[in-house]
């Protein structure tokens, strides 16, 4: 694998993973509702329920990359075109940010185990995972390897991401209810989304 194969990965996820879905606003409406100090279970739920969903994703990637070259590049494209529909829907959504402060007074464990079930056992992260990565596998090198990186890398993505997330919620609660920040947000990330995937569909029409 590439230096260059792993930084667009990287690149890819990070805009990825700050288009909020169900677990970004679970993480905002505890921020909202209690402040800074949900942030660091959050994270860390967040983080163990997306490994959870790409450690399976990736074994399930594995065996289709073993089994037929021609399945796997039919799922790459399949992924690249994945990449725009996903664009397309985050420029063209509106400026809110549903999320309603959660005010019940929960542990920090209880938290994390909540992040982490609606991270894991959201249907469309196994699916976004077997479309996303694809894109970015070797099929000449080891496997084990890059998976351990690719995990490696969203993984510690994800949790600063939540963090992140979490923290700006609960010091600047304007910002995540602002429609124009939001929007201006949507947009732009829309416009990366649809970009990576057409130069993914181009990378394969020149092979």
């Amino acid at each position: 694998m590439s230096f260059e194969s792993w930084a667009a990965f990287a690149a890819a996820s990070s805009i990825l993973l700050v288009i909020p879905g169900p677990t970004i606003l679970l993480v905002v409406s505890y921020a909202l509702g209690q402040g800074w100090r949900t942030a660091l279970p959050m994270a860390v739920g967040v983080a163990l329920g997306d490994f959870t969903a790409m450690t399976l994703s990736m074994l399930g990637i594995g065996a289709l990359l073993a089994a037929s070259a021609t399945v796997f590049t039919v799922l790459k494209v399949i992924g690249a075109g994945y990449l725009i529909y996903l664009g397309i829907k985050l420029f063209r959504a509106g400026g809110a940010l549903k999320a309603e402060p959660r005010t019940d007074a929960v542990s920090a464990a209880r938290m994390m185990a909540h992040a982490w079930l609606v991270t894991a056992l959201n249907p469309k992260s196994i699916t976004f995972f077997v479309a996303f990565l694809p894109q970015f596998l070797d099929r000449h090198t080891d496997f084990w390897t890059q998976m351990l990186i690719f995990e490696t890398t969203f993984l510690t993505l994800a949790f600063a991401n939540a963090l992140g997330y979490a923290l700006v919620a609960s010091r600047a609660r304007a910002i995540v209810r602002n429609p124009k920040a939001i929007r201006i947000f949507n947009r732009t990330g829309g416009t990366l989304l649809v970009g990576a995937g057409i130069a993914t569909v181009a990378m394969r029409s020149g092979n």
